[in-house]
């Protein structure tokens, strides 16, 4: 049924101009913005390999507590590094079966990959991974 459609994902912010900045500005992604009326629209962020992501304005906004997007890269420690000059902190986890280290990253330890959370300005969940 869905084999041959374009699936995309999406997940809202409270304020689509901070989201903006911070997308475009902090990361570094390419995004468009997408007028739909007078006083609304939409973000649409542009990916390696042509997915689109939509992120949407919503009054009542409550950040998802789960990671809604994910960054492979080849090197988990520089991205974090780089990240953390432009201001970003990375989330801090002392769990019985997830602990980061001072940066804020797991070591896979061959049990996953070296990973590293954040979050956006409306507080959703991103990730940054490496590349195996």
């Amino acid at each position: 049924m869905f084999q041959n459609t374009k699936a995309f994902s999406s997940f809202s912010v409270n304020d689509l101009e901070k989201a903006r900045e911070f997308y475009q500005n902090t990361l570094g992604l390419d995004l468009q913005r997408i007028p739909m009326g007078e006083e609304y629209a939409l973000l649409e962020l542009q990916t390696a390999g042509g997915s689109k992501i939509m992120i949407y304005p919503k009054p009542n906004h409550t950040p998802a507590t789960f990671t809604v997007l994910n960054f492979p890269v080849d090197d988990v420690e520089k991205t974090v590094d780089e990240l953390t000059k432009r201001g970003v902190h990375f989330e801090q986890y002392d769990l019985a079966d997830l602990k980061t280290n001072e940066k804020g990253i797991a070591r896979g330890n061959g049990m996953g990959p070296d990973i590293a959370w954040f979050t956006d300005p409306a507080g959703n969940i991103l990730s940054v991974l490496e590349n195996r």
